[in-house]
């Protein structure tokens, strides 16, 4: 695992630098898009609209092997290539660095408070549109700020520290792995008529998966709020103590509450996705009436979780 800890702040480091290039994207796309094609033809082909719950749960469960199967036997063979290579922890930590999304997330939420200053609550919704599921025309000014927070808190957990926590613990098989699994849950695991039978074993092993990082990931915020200006690591550790359990979703409400209690705000509460209204928690006991200002606070104090994040890593690298 000592390894593990230096592709891992080689990969941090060089994400938050490079991002995953537009040029390499052009031509081979992402492996998140690879894995996705291989969501969606299990999808196609074992997702029978006329077969029964239980057997197209137990499909679900099928396809999810062999996705996670796929994933790990081509990330394994992918690992031992490389280790043979001079260089290898570096290339490794390149092939590992397409997997962590800092650096897009922080460009696409900035985003959202580039295009309210510029172009008022139209752009605003247009913006936010990109990064959240919920319906953009039932979102006010205050509300689409929000929306762009909670996005940054919950996709900092699962987009930037459970990947980051899984190439720790099991190197490029455990990142792939991971991302298999959380691909799966955002393309199947919702409760569709299609695919709640058939997506619900992505979403509980999502669950599962996610846990560590979103717990790590709101005392990584807490952490950051002691050195953010203006930031609160009492109030963030007090939301979370006292909301992060009251989520709908027993990991989104550790980041959302810590970021909530940090910067003073109230985030969650009820939304609406398409046409349904979806009854929530608020998280943190702060103003629901945020601002593009309040979107900055947020980048900035997640920029220093990410430091903090990429510290850790390098002690560890360095300690072992």
């Amino acid at each position: 695992m000592d390894a593990h800890f230096t592709v891992l702040a080689l990969a941090l480091a060089v994400e938050a630098l490079a991002g995953y290039p537009d040029a390499l994207f052009a031509r081979i796309k992402h492996p998140v898009v690879w894995i996705g094609a291989v969501i969606d033809r299990l999808d196609q082909m074992l997702n029978h609209d006329d077969a029964p719950g239980w057997q197209r749960r137990l499909a679900g469960v099928l396809a999810l092997i062999v996705l996670l199967a796929i994933v790990g036997t081509a990330a394994s063979v992918l690992s031992g290539l490389l280790r043979a290579l001079p260089f290898s922890t570096l290339l490794e930590a390149l092939a590992a660095c397409s997997l962590i999304a800092q650096r897009s997330l922080h460009d696409h939420v900035a985003d959202v408070a580039r295009a309210l200053r510029a172009g008022g609550l139209a752009a605003g919704r247009a913006a936010v549109a990109r990064i959240v599921g919920r319906n953009p025309e039932t979102l006010d000014e205050p509300a689409v700020a929000r929306a762009a927070i909670e996005s940054l808190a919950e996709n900092f957990s699962d987009g930037v520290v459970a990947p980051a926590f899984w190439l720790a613990v099991g190197g490029l098989p455990g990142i792939a792995l991971y991302k298999a699994i959380n691909t799966a849950d955002s393309m199947i695991g919702h409760r569709t008529p299609r695919h709640e039978a058939f997506g619900w074993a992505a979403a509980r092993l999502d669950d599962l998966v996610n846990l560590p990082g979103s717990r790590l990931t709101a005392g990584l915020l807490a952490a950051a709020a002691w050195l953010y200006p203006g930031a609160s690591p009492a109030d963030a550790a007090q939301a979370v103590k006292r909301d992060a359990g009251r989520h709908r979703s027993p990991n989104a409400g550790w980041p959302e509450a810590a970021m909530a209690g940090a910067l003073d705000l109230r985030l969650g509460g009820p939304r609406t996705y398409g046409a349904v209204r979806i009854t929530d928690s608020w998280m943190g006991h702060g103003r629901t009436a945020a601002t593009p200002a309040d979107i900055d606070r947020a980048l900035g104090l997640y920029r220093y979780a990410c430091g903090a994040l990429f510290g850790m890593a390098a002690v560890l690298a360095v300690a072992l």
